[in-house]
């Protein structure tokens, strides 16, 4: 009988705890056991693992956040700390782990395999939306949904006062965040870490909009930006006399029940880890392409590089006119 472990590593997205069900009653169904790890790589290195049954993952399905917890390891980088790792794991003779997270979170099982052999499934679960072999990750679709109800709620109040409000999300160096929310909650700019920003540009929007009647203006901008959220207020205010507020959503974008395709994107990318482990192929990444769930050598798809969608970056600006 196969033995498995599963975690969740890195910032927390809504759909792991999907996942985690997805691959427990997979799991168990193909006659394997599955044993969940606490607190990611950390609680990897410390022994916190149990075995989860059937009824371990109950009514979870809708829930933000993981069941299983998640911290970053500063230990699993060193050499000490995944061989750690790797004797708690072949004390319980699991010899298949499952990591669910974002590109830190790969990255150290790419590295874990290379130097102890073990065979190692990853699913792409982060809001950020920055690994660049999938389309898309889980935990992505709900947040930009909780951004764009958060767009609304702003844009009425921004109205009412005829101001300008910058609204900081999250994405330290993928703007993907922004750049979605901002085309689908008309956003009149969108600045992202990717690419060179122009302030003046910028401001001369929001003038050229007060000049023809608008009565206020969205500007999203990615938390990875180099300038500072609220030097940015300053710049504006100063260049354009307009009235600007700063409103940083940070953490409620990681929380709330998961969409329905993040449910699904985590529930098909369980099931496609359990078959893998099933037939012995190894050291795979597991993501969606042109709709459809698939898989490829984890050290190639870490190789990969995202660009950002400049057709859609420039509709901002058309649709914004």
């Amino acid at each position: 009988m196969k033995r498995i472990g599963v975690l969740t590593s890195g910032g927390d997205a809504p759909g792991m705890n999907a996942a985690v069900r997805s691959i427990t009653r997979y799991g168990i169904y193909h006659d394997m056991e599955v044993y969940g790890i606490k607190r990611g790589y950390e609680g990897l290195i410390d022994g916190e693992v149990e075995r989860l049954y059937r009824r371990s993952v109950g009514d979870i399905l809708q829930r933000g956040g993981t069941i299983l917890k998640t911290a970053r390891s500063e230990h699993f980088r060193t050499r000490e700390g995944m061989e750690k790792a790797y004797n708690v794991l072949k004390d319980l003779m699991i010899e298949n782990l499952i990591v669910i997270g974002g590109d830190g979170t790969l990255t150290g099982a790419k590295e874990f395999s290379q130097n102890f052999g073990v065979n190692v499934i990853g699913l792409p679960g982060t809001i950020d939306n920055d690994l660049a072999y999938t389309d898309e990750t889980i935990g992505f679709d709900t947040a930009i949904n909780t951004v764009l109800e958060g767009i609304t709620r702003i844009r009425d109040t921004s109205s009412a006062h005829e101001r300008t409000t910058i609204i900081e999300v999250m994405g330290r160096r993928c703007g993907d965040i922004a750049l979605y929310a901002g085309i689908t909650g008309g956003a009149e700019s969108v600045l992202l870490p990717e690419l060179d920003n122009d302030l003046d540009a910028v401001c001369e929007k929001v003038i050229s909009g007060v000049r023809e009647g608008k009565l206020h203006d969205i500007i999203i901008k990615a938390e990875g930006v180099p300038v500072d959220s609220k030097e940015l207020v300053k710049i504006i205010s100063e260049r354009t006399g307009r009235d600007v507020k700063l409103v940083v959503l940070s953490y409620l974008q990681r929380g709330g029940s998961p969409t329905f395709r993040d449910r699904m994107l985590a529930t098909m990318s369980g099931a496609r880890a359990i078959d893998l482990i099933k037939q012995g192929v190894r050291n795979r990444a597991i993501g969606i392409r042109n709709g459809e769930i698939f898989d490829m050598d984890i050290a190639e798809a870490l190789e990969s590089t995202r660009t950002v969608d400049l057709d859609l970056y420039k509709g901002v600006d058309i649709l914004s006119m």
